[in-house]
């Protein structure tokens, strides 16, 4: 598969492709540009993400994942990325680097990217530490809406983690996320 054409600051300064975008010639993905024509596909963003976050052993994962997948329009702030526990990596202070260990069925690899699979993408937004936000929410709701995971499929995905830290708190944060809630293009049926 031939790799999406993006551009960036290294090859036009920032100031022309902002105009660039201005004048409808070019298309904001996360940090780079593309054309209008360029479909929006999760290797065109796993792309845009390895040019802001070069280091091949880190893994895109919670809100960084969910936008590559799709699941929302613009990406995080901070970029979020995973990196096993034996590895040793220095990133930028808008970087939140989590130690975590990710078995091989838990990660895709898009081009030079790897990502957390969507459904280890939204255990990991319900199980994050810090508070269950609305952009969290949003991501997980994204990630439902676009088809690449069901509710159902998660709460049986954190079931099988059986009683490690944040299980019975992410199960709440799913059923207050979806309850009442209908992915958009359901809803018209």
């Amino acid at each position: 598969m031939p790799t999406p054409r993006l551009l960036t600051s290294d090859d036009w300064p920032e100031a022309e492709l902002r105009a660039a975008v201005l004048a409808g010639e070019l298309v904001a993905v996360g940090w780079c540009w593309a054309s209008p024509a360029e479909p929006q596909t999760p290797a065109l963003r796993a792309a845009a993400h390895a040019w802001r976050v070069p280091d091949g052993r880190l893994v895109a994962s919670g809100r960084s994942a969910a936008w590559i997948w799709g699941a929302t329009s613009r990406p995080p702030s901070p970029v979020e990325v995973s990196v096993p526990p034996t590895v040793r990596v220095r990133v930028d202070p808008d970087v939140r680097l989590r130690e975590v260990r990710l078995p091989a069925a838990d990660t895709v690899r898009l081009g030079s990217v790897r990502v957390t699979s969507p459904e280890r993408t939204a255990v990991d937004l319900l199980r994050a530490p810090d508070t269950f936000d609305v952009t969290a929410r949003d991501a997980l709701r994204g990630l439902v809406a676009i088809g690449a995971v069901r509710a159902d499929d998660i709460t049986r995905r954190l079931d099988a983690l059986g009683t490690i830290p944040m299980v019975r708190q992410a199960a709440r944060r799913l059923d207050r996320a979806t309850a009442g809630w209908t992915p958009p293009g359901l809803a018209q049926r």
